[in-house]
């Protein structure tokens, strides 16, 4: 056995190996050392190899699932290795033989198809990266839903490419990572990096590889691929090929992506905007997250794939605000879709889990159920409204298709209540197949069948005392008392069987005939059940394709009208979006904030206007810390966000001439992983943007220049303006405190000076969150550190320092300030006061207790302790 298993661990080194043995799974040597602390189990031993114990772990078959998914979110891949022999053909090689095991399954993290392990409102990413003839080609696929994807891309675009894609997985030529430039790229997915041999990404055999895949002869008619994109590409399905053992699952045709026709949004604007997670990595709390209404998984991951990617195509975009808009005009269509929406399962991976082998009944019954929804759903949208229906709806409608068929032979095989694996058996329905309801009614029916002879057999023979017995040593049989069994032994028809001193056990024909039967039945069942659930799993790989059309037109279906529903709930209007260089906003707002506020009940969000036409195309945002500034930035690059998905925007109106790059430098943190701190992170996305920002590209820039010397910062903000005026050309806002900024406006004629407003009254500071021309004339930062809880010693001398700097020459202010170091003299508690002898008021409100005064006499006390003081 442990010969069998060095062999397939040979075969896979860099996997753990999953052996399985009876009702567990194995794993021994290194592997079991690793499991045992990544899971968390104990670690024993079993046997020796060269003289050492062999460590060992162990998790069981039937919970195999949860463990797999631990080892996999910690990066491990796993070589499942399962028993491919039934122990008693094995044991017909001889009583020792070692029942034949294979490896079936090599699990990575983007080669996973079950649920359990899956999210089922992303997508799992599986990525290819290869370089040919001067070029790079990324190729991606889900093989949880088959969605199958390649670009040429350069090697600058790849991060905010990968941030795009967010794999869980990463496949490139080992030589790539001894290039410097790609090798600090991948820092950021340094867990997700799949190193693979350069010769898995020849172009050549990838290209054979495709046209097979393709069934084609040539790739031109699929489109002009790069040797780039075809090595990718190509690669993606050999590695796909290797760890399903064979099994491919169902993938769409390859589909090119031009890069042109999306908006790029690096990894640090994705991460500063919050778009898929908030900074924490969560989920909860971010923009997908306020504006998903999906009620299906498949409608999920497409919404999220939009946002992920908005367009740059001002048709492609109009394409899908007419599909919400047509939906959010007739609440009842809305409506009747998303109440049949609900009841529709994951089509997409219930498909892919089927074609590729790991298919159970409930998959079967899943295509049933999604197939049955989009026929009702066909016929609620051609139901006439009198206006012509929007281009993707219509697409829809016909991608839903006509599948009576296939429904009714699935309705007709499969029971209401099913098992989650077929080898459980009990799934196919009373009534499908007469020869399975006859091994059924045998096997369940087993007891009345003997009852049945027993009485028989009583009636013909007279004996009342006979009785028909089980045990697992001579199976069923005939048992009379010694005074009876001498006329059992004079029918020829009873064999006897055992004699035993208080009875004797004989048998018949007939009830060996039965006993064959009963213990075959079951196993017979068994049997034709898997044959029947082959067949029908047959029947729906060959309209794959169908299948997979309505797929996706019912995510399309579900995200359309989530939009719809999400526009008429929050009140949000259809933005004009053209190939313009306009960015007007009326009345926008920050979505998450909007939301946040009202839970938590705290007042409305004040609306702002924002207006980038060419002329005006960059707002120097000056005003107080917690006045609003980030919030304002952002939520004006959320709305050019939601307007190129083809969503409609929180706001009162919105033209947006349509952003092919979209920008973002807000907030502060440091990267410890590749010793950049907090300043060389600003300055390393300040480059890019820099670098790279077109006109057509949209920039938030918050605080440049702040993590250094004021006068350093001031020199970086002050250039940066510049460039991004001159150079770039670009749709900017830019905040910041250094208002000396303003003065740039004289001579940059498209630089527009806006503040937020703050109101001052009777010593208190209140921020209105409203924007308006002009410029700030301090930053109340004081204000903002007394409302954060800095004590009031340091509060007061904060205020002296700053009169004292504002009101003479720096040089010799600081000199001055330098030598008196008042905060120093009240750094030290003052000594308590002794208290003195207690007063006469103090002595008679000592003696008297509250709780026993009657209201009169509480009167004439006060009236006492005044006299006792002093007072009339």
């Amino acid at each position: 056995m442990m010969a069998q298993y060095l062999a397939a661990k040979r075969e896979h080194p860099d996997a753990l190996l999953f052996y399985r043995m009876g009702d567990f799974y194995e794993m021994f040597f290194e592997d079991a050392v690793k499991a045992a602390a990544a899971l968390d189990i104990a670690l024993t031993k079993r046997g020796k190899h060269d003289g050492d114990d062999i460590p060992m772990c162990g998790v069981p078959v039937h919970a195999h699932d949860a463990y797999l998914a631990k080892l996999v979110r910690q990066g491990f891949k796993v070589a499942v290795c399962e028993q491919i022999e039934d122990p008693a053909e094995a044991k017909k090689r001889g009583a020792k033989s070692v029942v034949k095991r294979a490896v079936v399954r090599i699990v990575t993290p983007g080669t996973l198809t079950e649920d359990e392990l899956l999210e089922a409102r992303s997508h799992n990413y599986l990525v290819a990266l290869a370089d040919a003839a001067g070029g790079f080609g990324l190729a991606w696929v889900d093989i949880s839903t088959g969605g199958f994807f390649v670009q040429a891309i350069d090697p600058a675009a790849l991060p905010a490419a990968l941030a795009r894609l967010d794999p869980n997985e990463i496949l490139l030529p080992d030589r790539l990572l001894a290039t410097p430039e790609l090798f600090e790229m991948f820092g950021d997915w340094r867990r997700q990096l799949s190193p693979l041999p350069g010769s898995r990404f020849d172009s050549e055999n990838a290209r054979l590889r495709l046209q097979r895949f393709l069934n084609a002869a040539t790739l031109d008619a699929f489109g002009a691929f790069t040797r780039a994109e075809i090595a990718a590409a190509g690669a993606i399905l050999d590695y796909v090929e290797l760890t399903q053992q064979g099994k491919m699952p169902r993938l769409a045709l390859l589909k090119r992506v031009s890069a042109a026709s999306l908006l790029e949004i690096d990894a640090a604007t994705r991460r500063n905007l919050e778009l898929t997670r908030t900074l924490s990595g969560e989920r909860a709390g971010s923009l997908l997250a306020t504006i998903d209404r999906t009620v299906t998984g498949p409608g999920a991951r497409l919404l999220n794939e939009f946002l992920a990617a908005p367009l740059t195509d001002p048709n492609a975009i109009a394409e899908r605000q007419d599909l919400v808009q047509y939906l959010l005009e007739d609440d009842g269509l809305r409506d009747s879709l998303r109440t049949a929406l609900r009841q529709v399962p994951d089509l997409e991976r219930a498909l892919s889990r089927l074609t590729a082998g790991r298919g159970g009944p409930r998959d079967l019954a899943a295509i049933r159920d999604g197939l049955s929804q989009a026929a009702a759903l066909r016929g609620v949208i051609a139901t006439p409204r009198g206006e012509p229906v929007p281009t993707l709806l219509k697409a829809a409608e016909t991608g839903l298709g006509h599948h009576a068929a296939l429904v009714d032979r699935l309705t007709r095989a499969l029971k209401s209540e099913l098992p989650f694996l077929s080898r459980d058996g009990g799934f196919i329905a009373a009534g499908y197949a007469p020869e399975l309801d006859e091994l059924l009614q045998l096997r369940d029916g087993s007891r009345q069948l003997v009852l049945e002879l027993e009485a028989r057999l009583k009636s013909e023979s007279g004996i009342t005392s006979l009785k028909i017995r089980h045990n697992n040593v001579i199976g069923y049989y005939i048992e009379a008392t010694p005074v009876h069994a001498e006329k059992l032994k004079s029918d020829p028809k009873f064999v006897l069987r055992q004699s035993m001193a208080n009875a004797m056990r004989f048998s018949t024909g007939e009830l060996a005939e039965l006993e064959q039967k009963i213990v075959h039945a079951a196993d017979r069942a068994l049997a034709l059940e898997l044959r029947l659930f082959a067949d029908l799993t047959t029947e729906v790989i060959a309209h794959k394709d169908p299948i997979a059309e309505a797929a996706a037109a019912l995510a399309l279906i579900d995200v359309g009208a989530a939009l719809a529903a999400l526009a008429r709930d929050e009140d949000w209007v259809r933005p004009k979006c053209d190939d313009s260089r306009t960015f007007q906003i009326e009345g926008g707002r920050h979505p998450v904030v909007e939301a946040a506020l009202r839970r938590q009940n705290a007042g409305a969000f004040v609306a702002n206007d924002c207006d980038l036409s060419p002329e005006r195309r960059l707002w120097l945002v000056t005003g107080p810390n917690m006045a609003g500034k980030s919030t304002f930035l952002r939520q004006n690059a959320v709305i050019a966000v939601l307007a190129q998905i083809g969503a409609f925007v929180p706001a009162k109106s919105a033209w947006i001439g349509v952003v092919d790059r979209l920008f973002s430098r807000v907030g502060a943190a440091d990267d410890l992983a590749r010793g950049r701190s907090t300043f060389m992170v600003e300055m390393v996305e300040t480059a890019a943007i820099l670098n790279q920002a077109g006109e057509r590209a949209l920039v938030i820039l918050d605080e440049i220049g702040r993590g250094t010397a004021t006068f350093d910062g001031l020199s970086i903000a002050w250039a940066c303006l510049e460039h991004l005026h001159e150079v770039n050309r670009c749709r900017t806002l830019f905040a910041t405190h250094y208002h000396e900024l303003t003065s740039l406006a004289a001579r940059l004629p498209a630089l527009k000076p806006y503040t937020m407003k703050v109101m001052e009254w009777q010593g208190e500071v209140k921020f209105l969150h409203e924007i308006a021309a002009g410029a700030a004339d301090r930053s109340y930062g004081i204000h903002v550190a007394q409302l954060a809880g800095v004590p009031q010693a340091a509060i007061q001398r904060a205020e002296e320092v700053l009169k004292t700097l504002e009101q003479g020459e720096q040089a010799s202010a600081l000199t001055r300030l330098a030598d008196d170091l008042p905060l120093f003299a009240v750094a030290a508690a003052p000594e308590p006061t002794k208290l003195s002898e207690p007063s006469a008021a103090e002595e008679a409100l000592r003696a008297v207790n509250p709780d026993e005064l009657s209201p009169k006499e509480a009167l004439e006390l006060l009236y006492r302790l005044r006299s006792l003081v002093g007072l009339k």
